[in-house]
């Protein structure tokens, strides 16, 4: 699975990733996760706000951080998809 955060570094941006990290750990499942601050780069994903999340090149939150209970479903929801 390619997980990337989308976010210029600011600490909502930080705590995304923190979170995502954590919630892999919790389901022992594979992933690269990647940082992407290159504004060029996130609006090529046609996001405008940050953080974002995008899981195997698809956007699946934009401009939030989600709860842990909410990220751990949507990376189980990737995984059986």
């Amino acid at each position: 699975m390619e997980i990337k955060i989308l976010g210029s570094g600011c600490s909502k941006c930080e705590k995304l990733e923190k979170l995502t990290k954590e919630s892999i750990a919790q389901l022992g499942i594979e992933a690269q996760v990647e940082k992407v601050e290159d504004m060029q780069k996130i609006m090529s994903y046609g996001v405008m706000s940050t953080p974002a999340l995008v899981i195997n090149g698809v956007v699946k939150l934009v401009g939030k951080v989600p709860n842990k209970e909410r990220l751990i479903e949507i990376l189980e929801k990737e995984l059986k998809s």
